[in-house]
């Protein structure tokens, strides 16, 4: 009786253990589920997780002014990561980009030291790029001046540096 029950919570376990490593991740489950819809709006809510729609192909960064939001999307088309941003005053337009330079640290356009900078646009005529700020923080930029750093966490300033080197393609979408 004890080894048809060691058997059996052997069998359990195995099967447990395949379930969970072919279980989707997060973001692959927030792409697959259905918009929300807003309460009081006629437009559907979307999943800030879901990938944006006509953001192209590929290996890409998918960069949202509106949504204060970038996608770092893998060659499978997939979300590889997504987080929240702080976007300077000034903004490029939608359409495809390249990224154009790096800087491992500077100052940006608001007199911050700031790291890991990945510049992909002109807005304004002012440079437009990826940053995080060394001390960390993310303060709303000053509307009187023009600034084109698109803020990140530390952590998420990172994985841009690793994700997006030069000529990788950045999507800007609404």
């Amino acid at each position: 009786m004890a080894g048809l029950t060691a058997v059996s919570l052997a069998a359990v376990g195995f099967l447990a253990y395949q379930a969970s490593a072919n279980a989707p991740s997060s973001v692959e489950l927030a792409e697959r589920r259905p918009s929300a819809t807003g309460s009081g709006g006629d437009e559907p809510r979307r999943n800030p997780l879901s990938i944006p729609r006509n953001s192209g192909m590929g290996l890409r960064v998918v960069y949202s002014p509106n949504a204060k939001r970038v996608w770092l999307i893998n060659e499978r088309g997939r979300a590889k990561r997504t987080f929240p941003v702080v976007p300077g005053t000034a903004t490029p337009k939608p359409g495809t980009y390249w990224v154009t330079s790096r800087t491992g640290y500077t100052t940006g356009t608001d007199g911050v030291r700031v790291e890991h900078v990945v510049r992909f646009a002109k807005a304004d005529e002012v440079t437009v790029g990826f940053s995080a700020a060394v001390d960390g923080s993310l303060p709303a930029p000053d509307p009187k001046k023009k600034t084109g750093g698109v803020r990140m966490a530390r952590a998420d300033g990172d994985a841009m540096w690793s994700f997006a080197t030069i000529s990788t393609i950045v999507v800007v979408v609404p």
